[in-house]
């Protein structure tokens, strides 16, 4: 069976960017995007902040469900997945334990130093409102992984620095950990 990746990490770290990147390097691949998949929701969306309300939770098992779904559809016609989505301090990412559960799953996370990923950010977003929404997530994210990575890498998952790495360098890394 194909590979199914989730690539997962706090804003402005680059998952989107590096789960294209790495779906790219097979001959039938699927990347897949939880935030373009909330994105399809036409009214009444509610967006990840400091107040973590049973809508949003909702909204995202609901996007984390689909994701496996298509995941599910298009692994099963021998497509390679990538799906990109962020930590959740919340849930940590628990939605996807029944995907966890295969053989074929590599669970990888994204993780610059906090002021790589807040510099990444400013060069995106600049000084717009939008640029201080991704800096609170990234330091809840932060904030959150600080207690949880030696337990995330006891769990399998992939720790990837990419302090110091660009997206190429980044893929083979992560290719290098699964094969």
């Amino acid at each position: 069976m194909a590979h199914i990746f989730l690539v997962a990490g706090a804003p402005a770290v680059g998952k989107s960017t590096t789960a294209h990147a790495l779906a790219a390097q097979f001959e039938k691949s699927i990347h897949i995007s939880v935030d373009n998949i909330r994105e399809m929701v036409v009214s009444g969306l509610v967006r990840p902040s400091s107040d973590w309300n049973q809508y949003l939770i909702e909204q995202l098992a609901l996007a984390r469900e689909s994701a496996i779904q298509i995941a599910a559809t298009y692994n099963k016609a021998g497509f390679v997945v990538v799906i990109d989505d962020f930590w959740d301090p919340n849930s940590q990412l628990l939605e996807y334990s029944r995907l966890f559960q295969e053989p074929n799953v590599h669970k990888i996370l994204l993780f610059p130093s906090q002021q790589v990923a807040e510099a990444r950010n400013l060069e995106r977003s600049g000084s717009a409102e939008g640029s201080k929404y991704i800096a609170d997530g990234i330091r809840t994210v932060y904030e959150s992984l600080k207690t949880d990575i030696t337990c995330l890498e006891n769990q399998g998952w992939i720790i990837a620095d990419t302090s110091e790495k660009n997206v190429e360098a980044t893929v083979k890394h992560i290719l290098a950990q699964v094969r």
